[in-house]
């Protein structure tokens, strides 16, 4: 499997620029070969999975140069398992998108779709930081285009604030690369990790500088308060099945600080020590809270689920910022869950607005179907609140767990249990008002709209997909959870990844004479 693992990123690299050019004004073709090339995703994730399941570590390098000196992609039990996680939800979203027809009503959806998975594969993909840095951007670009398809005027608003705050994290990320490389002289993973361990303890001002400007990077990508500002109405604005992939996005932020701040900056280095317990630990309780306390209070349903992904993300991080294998295990478990979950919400909120004048807090009219739409609501809801029986309890009970033995045990369990508590009752309103109080409306007559819910059939089957994964990893918690701790003691054995990255030869294994 060690040239499959470049396929992720390739073949959405092709298939976006020959659906641009060779399909641009046929949908359906689009459609075929999108759908087409997702599958072949899952497929080609699967077997990495598998492949990196027993602790091997899978290396690609590019034009055979050997690291640190080439560009090299890196397969582990960690990036393997978020290549198919993202696999699998851009299956989900894309039949979403085709059966309600959010692809048609704007230009280039398909094409942008595949340039944001690219993005996405590389970035869990890469060994190297500045490569990193490209694939935040190219995950930036194509997100910017995905969020203002079918126009508006409030999504192009949002698309801005958007850009704008991504970009001052662009920025940041590229000082943190400058301070690092300057220290350390590359800005290979497995090179810097060792070199920032051989810097003397009275030159560390650049290494801290880079860990706190990296750790503020990555923030902003995972929505962390203070650096969440942007999330809201962008998600909230987003169209339905770009706001479900954007589920994704928020975790490599949270993918980047578990593999920095396991390899380089990890907790036994003494420069950075501390620094992961002090500020983000703080940072994530209080986004925690924000989140499930703007549930309660958001009046519209989008931004209702927009606040969930703070939240959800508030939760991830708490088990993050402790930084022990017992916690990153359980992060993992829930990052999974959050990420289904989300992504269900964001259609559901599709399928409550068909036939609504808007999405308020209000209790409206209703089409028929809404006793389906309903069903769904509450599964999603009950996950994205973690009542059980489904995988948001099992995954906040890992995250108690993690923290018991801890310092601060007493004000995580305070904070989690309150902010479900308010979390229960943010959701609860939002049902009642939205389907007990919905007045009942006769079925349209007119032919247009019987003819425009006919794909609805794929869309709820979309949603129920993403809901059935969720029941899975609940009736499957076991085994997922043995799996995530094996990917967790990989990460606080880094070793074997970094050996594998730095003596692996190629044919040309450092540079020729006059490069």
């Amino acid at each position: 499997m060690t040239h499959w693992i470049i396929a992720p990123v390739i073949l959405p690299a092709i298939l976006a620029p020959f659906i641009v050019l060779a399909a641009r004004y046929h949908i359906g073709i689009q459609r075929v070969f999108s759908v087409a090339g997702v599958m072949a995703l899952i497929a080609v994730a699967a077997g990495l999975a598998w492949t990196a399941s027993d602790g091997t570590i899978i290396l690609y390098q590019l034009g055979d140069w050997a690291a640190p000196f080439g560009i090299v992609l890196v397969g582990d039990r960690l990036s393997t398992l978020m290549v198919l996680l993202t696999a699998v939800l851009a299956l989900f979203v894309l039949l979403y998108a085709i059966g309600s027809g959010w692809d048609d009503r704007g230009r280039h959806f398909h094409a942008l779709f595949q340039f944001q998975l690219m993005g996405i594969m590389g970035a869990f993909l890469t060994g190297d930081l500045f490569n990193l840095f490209v694939f935040f951007e190219v995950l930036l670009i194509a997100s910017y285009g995905l969020m203002i398809h079918a126009g508006g005027n409030a999504r192009l608003r949002a698309g801005v604030q958007y850009v704008l705050f991504n970009l001052l994290g662009s920025t940041l990320f590229l000082f943190a690369l400058g301070a690092l490389y300057a220290e350390t002289g590359t800005l290979n993973m497995a090179d810097v990790a060792q070199r920032v361990a051989l810097v003397d303890p009275s030159e560390t001002v650049g290494i801290r500088l880079a860990a706190v400007l990296l750790l503020l990077v990555f923030a902003i990508k995972a929505a962390v308060v203070p650096l969440h500002f942007w999330l809201p109405s962008s998600y909230a604005e987003a169209p339905a099945p770009v706001a479900a992939l954007f589920a994704i996005m928020t975790k490599v932020g949270a993918y980047a600080i578990i593999r920095v701040y396991t390899m380089i900056f990890h907790p036994e280095l003494e420069v950075t020590a501390g620094l992961q317990t002090a500020w983000l630990l703080p940072a994530a309780m209080i986004s925690l809270a924000i989140g499930m306390i703007g549930i309660l209070a958001a009046k519209h349903l989008d931004r209702l689920v927009a606040f969930a992904v703070i939240g959800s993300m508030g939760m991830v991080m708490v088990a993050i910022s402790m930084f022990t294998q017992t916690s990153i295990t359980a992060a993992l478990y829930y990052t999974v869950h959050s990420t289904l979950a989300a992504a269900a919400l964001f259609l559901i909120v599709d399928l409550v607005g068909t036939g609504r004048a808007d999405l308020k807090l209000t209790a409206q009219p209703t089409l028929p179907g809404a006793a389906l739409t309903s069903a769904l609501f509450m599964v999603a809801a009950i996950a994205m609140a973690g009542l059980p029986p489904l995988s948001g309890f099992v995954g906040k009970l890992l995250i108690l767990d993690a923290a018991f033995p801890t310092s601060t045990a007493a004000w995580i369990w305070a904070v989690v249990l309150i902010s479900s508590l308010i979390a229960v009752v943010g959701f609860s309103r939002a049902g009642s008002v939205l389907f007990w109080k919905a007045k009942s409306l006769p079925p349209p007559e007119d032919a247009e709209v019987e003819t425009a819910a006919a794909p609805a059939v794929l869309s709820y089957c979309a949603v129920g997909g993403l809901l059935t994964m969720l029941v899975a990893h609940t009736v499957f918690a076991g085994p997922a959870t043995a799996y995530m701790a094996s990917i967790s003691q990989q990460l606080f054995n880094p070793e074997p990844y970094i050996s594998t990255v730095l003596e692996t030869p190629g044919k040309l294994s450092k540079p020729t004479e006059g490069h």
